[in-house]
Parts: structure tokens; C-alpha cells; sequence
């Protein structure tokens, strides 16, 4: 069947308009980051000076791992007019967001049906399908914890610019896959492949965050070390074991599609090539993530290898999956060369 110029320009629009869509929603998070909290965080901030003066005085060591959460009841926290009007621009940032996310799964539909076939086949429709899922994990996220509404600017961030490379870079134009690709076990692999990575993209944002606001909150607790930018910013966000938690439960949730995705590679491979593992670049390098999400994973759940030192091997199995994504998948030769660049 031949590809349909009409749908795929179609989908082409659609997808910068998602774009422009997710930019303006980042900005209305920010202006709620900025300006939403300002009274929770000076009544946070202080509760903490005066917590930190009593341990001193007490002779007790200052915390550096944990902080217990602060006994900070809603009512007494100022409602002021400022602060309504910002929760108000962060509910519109909602609402921006999963109009985005509309133009984003529609553009996405349409270049498939331009096609006549699943419409992740290269890199650039690859990174669209990742960054819809980023998206819907963090409202997912969003709808079970409401408290992280104002942190959706910084999960857009890397989603605007990962769309930019994807349209711009990584842009191709709309094909039929090769035939080796001509298979039901696109769908399931790929798939399987993009959920993960989006998901796991979001945790990993999430995961940054953490290890900006404990390095925050530790140097607030030492005497005479004011915080610097960017350490600074992390005044306003959520406390790190919520930031940790959610980073946590994303990684849980993705990890399992992402072992599927792999055995259904495999498989594929098997039915394809005559085997089922070649230690292929692309084969390899998804090996080597897998196991350091796997030993993350195990890290949180063994004593002494929680918060920071998991945290990290969080970010280095992310790593290796851009890695994968990005190096291996251009400058690497191998079975798995697909990127389909124009």
C-alpha cells in the first residue's frame, strides 16, 4: 500500500503542534513552581532552621540521609491570593497537558494509518511513542499524587527536547518499514520497548530531583553553607523521600514491560535470524541496562543501598539506555540498524 502524503503532513502538524501544546503547559508549571508554594516553603523552611538550632544546641549530629516529614498542618500554612491564583495556573497546566497529549497520540495515529502499518518502525517515531508515555506516566503519577502537579515543567523539559531532536535530527519521512521489520512482533517488541523507556524516562527526571532537593537539604542543615544555584532551586520541591518513592514505583511498574520487551526481542530474533541472542551492539547494550535496572531494583530493596547510592545506579541505568538509543543506533553498525534517518 502506498504511503498517504495527506496523512502523513497531517501528522507531521500534529506533532509540532503537540509540541508548542507541551511548551505552554511547561510554562504554566513553572509559574506555579515559582510562585504556588511560596508560603508552604517559607513556612517549611523556617520549622527547619528552628528544628536544625535545637539539634545543635542539643549537641546531636545533624541528619544527612533522611529527613522526617515536618508537622506542617494545611491550615496553618497562609492562603493568600497569590497563592490561589497560581494553583488555578497549575490546574490550566493540567488541562494544556493532556491537550498535548491528544494532538501528541493523534499524530501518532494518523502517521500509522499514513502508513498502513505500526508507526515505530525509526527513531524519530520511536521517540514520539517514548515521549507520550513520559507524559501519561507522569499524570498517572499526577492523578495518585496531586502534591507533584508543579513539578510537570521538569517532566516536560526532557519530553519538549527529546520531540525537538525527534522532528528535527531524528525526522523521517513517512515509509513502510524495511521487511525485516514487516513483522506482528514490531508491535509487541517495540512496544513493549517504548512504554518502558518512557516511563523510565520520567522516574529517572524524578530521581535527579531527589538528589538535588537531599543535597539542598543537607547543606541547609550545615551552618554557614548557603545553597547555590542550581541547589538553590530545590528549595520548592517535594520532600526527597516522596521524590524517591515516586522515582521508585515508576522504575517498578516499567521494569517488568521493559524484561518483556527483551524476551519478545529475542523471540523475534529467533523467528527472524535462526537465534535467539547474537550479542548483536543493540542486543548487548539492552542486556547491560537491564541488569543495572535489575541490581537497582535489588539495591532498594537490600539494606545500606538505598537513597543516594540507588539513586545513582537509577541514573546509570538510564544512561545505558540513551546510550543504547542514541550511539548505538547511529554511529554503531549492527542487525539492529534502523534508525531510518533521512
Amino acid at each position: 500500500m502506498a504511503v498517504n502524503p495527506g496523512l502523513a503532513h497531517l501528522s507531521d502538524t500534529l506533532f509540532t503542534t503537540a509540541i508548542a501544546t507541551y511548551t505552554l503547559a511547561m510554562g504554566a508549571y513553572t509559574a506555579e513552581y515559582a510562585f504556588g508554594r511560596r508560603g508552604h516553603i517559607a513556612a517549611t523552611t523556617t520549622m527547619a532552621m528552628a528544628r536544625e538550632r535545637i539539634l545543635v544546641g542539643a549537641g546531636a549530629p545533624l541528619p544527612t540521609e533522611e529527613w522526617p516529614p515536618l508537622p506542617t498542618p494545611a491550615a496553618a500554612l497562609p492562603r493568600t491570593t497569590h497563592r490561589t491564583s497560581a494553583e488555578r495556573v497549575g490546574r490550566i497546566a493540567v488541562a494544556i497537558t493532556i491537550l498535548g497529549v491528544l494532538l501528541h497520540a493523534a499524530s501518532i495515529a494518523i502517521r500509522g494509518s499514513a502508513v498502513d502499518e505500526v508507526p515505530w518502525s525509526n527513531m524519530y517515531q520511536f521517540s514520539a511513542v517514548v515521549g507520550l508515555i513520559a507524559v501519561l506516566a507522569f499524570l498517572t503519577l499526577l492523578a495518585r499524587m496531586p502534591q507533584i502537579r508543579y513539578l510537570g515543567g521538569l517532566i516536560l523539559l526532557p519530553v519538549i527536547l527529546l520531540m525537538f531532536l525527534a522532528g528535527t535530527v531524528l525526522y523521517a519521512n513517512a515509509e513502510q518499514a524495511v521487511p525485516a521489520l514487516q513483522s506482528y512482533w514490531l508491535a509487541i517488541h517495540v512496544t513493549a520497548a517504548a512504554s518502558s523507556e518512557g516511563i523510565l524516562l520520567t522516574s529517572s527526571v524524578l530521581t535527579m530531583l531527589y538528589l538535588l532537593r537531599r543535597r539542598y537539604d543537607i547543606r541547609a542543615a550545615a551552618a554557614g553553607q548557603p545553597s547555590r544555584y542550581p541547589t538553590a532551586l530545590a528549595a520548592r520541591l517535594p520532600a526527597p523521600d516522596t521524590l524517591d518513592k515516586v522515582a521508585y514505583r515508576a522504575a517498578v511498574f516499567a521494569f517488568p514491560i521493559y524484561t518483556f520487551g527483551v524476551i519478545a526481542g529475542a523471540i523475534w530474533a529467533e523467528a527472524a535470524w535462526g537465534r535467539y541472542w547474537g550479542w548483536d551492539p543493540k542486543e548487548t547494550w539492552a542486556f547491560i541496562a537491564w541488569v543495572i535496572y535489575a541490581a537497582y531494583l535489588h539495591a532498594r530493596a537490600t539494606a545500606g543501598w538505598k537513597h543516594r547510592a540507588a539513586a545513582w545506579i537509577n541514573l546509570t541505568g538510564f544512561a545505558a539506555m540513551t546510550f543504547n538509543f542514541f550511539i548505538v543506533n547511529i554511529v554503531i553498525s549492527g542487525l539492529h540498524s534502523y534508525a531510518g534517518l533521512n
